[in-house]
């Protein structure tokens, strides 16, 4: 298990928001924090601590300039994602990004669109695409999100699933989007589903609020997942102190 750092970027800002608000035209967003620091000081803040892995989520338009100022200050240790497709992902290499993310730009119309997934497979490489499977549940069953997660896929997260796509990428993401800003704990069962079902590196995101539900995940995951807190961190405006956090995953044998 390893703790991976995220950077969400909203309107330029750094900001934590509740991820399941956007989208909505008849909605405001619901956002937990906004930072007085730019996208850079987290990224060095994140390179300090030898924290890789970390993610930098572009939530809507205007957020490329405060994104490529991570990346710069951080070269090679950070992902980015929002608005990735085969035309923009080398540029985000180029500039620094260790991997792309990508979502709806290869799962649009409720299903996964093969050709691109193969398209942007091909352009970047394996080694450098990490997919965002994050998901909801419905009818008992986990569902990729999309559109900013306003919109069920027919898309269903598996075993079968899971074994088909790790062979079009380097590493999963997956935000518990029912609990994912909520800071109410997390979702256990889909912890406990994505331990059994994966077998290349993922980070699990969504409610984790304590040491203590560290060590539940932890426990859980049977030391498989990879872990994002966001908006219960303190450099967050959250309870949990960052330094904790890092240490706990230093004296853990994490780092």
């Amino acid at each position: 298990m390893e703790f991976r750092p995220c950077i969400d970027l909203h309107d330029g800002k750094v900001k934590q928001i509740v991820g399941s608000t956007l989208g909505y035209t008849n909605q405001a967003v619901v956002e937990n924090f906004i930072s007085q620091h730019d996208a850079s000081h987290y990224a060095q803040m994140f390179a300090q601590d030898r924290l890789t892995g970390g993610h930098v989520i572009m939530l809507g338009s205007g957020n490329e300039e405060a994104a490529l100022s991570a990346l710069t200050a951080y070269p090679q240790g950070l992902q980015i994602g929002g608005g990735i497709t085969a035309d923009n992902a080398q540029k985000y290499i180029d500039a620094g990004a260790s991997h792309v993310i990508v979502t709806s730009y290869i799962f649009h119309d409720g299903q996964l669109d093969l050709a691109r997934l193969k398209r942007l497979n091909q352009l970047i490489g394996k080694e450098h695409l990490v997919i965002d499977l994050s998901c909801k549940m419905r009818d008992g069953k986990w569902f990729v999100m999309t559109d900013k997660w306003t919109t069920f896929s027919h898309f269903e997260v598996n075993a079968a699933s899971i074994a088909y796509i790790e062979d079009f990428c380097d590493e999963l993401l997956i935000h518990a989007v029912d609990v994912e800003g909520k800071k109410g704990g997390m979702q256990e069962s889909l912890v406990q589903d994505l331990a059994a079902w994966t077998s290349i590196p993922t980070t699990y995101a969504g409610g984790v609020r304590s040491i203590e539900d560290l060590e539940k995940f932890n426990q859980l995951a049977h030391g498989k997942l990879h872990v994002t807190i966001g908006s219960a961190l303190s450099i967050f405006g959250g309870d949990l102190p960052y330094t904790d956090v890092v240490e706990y995953c230093k004296k853990g044998g994490i780092l």
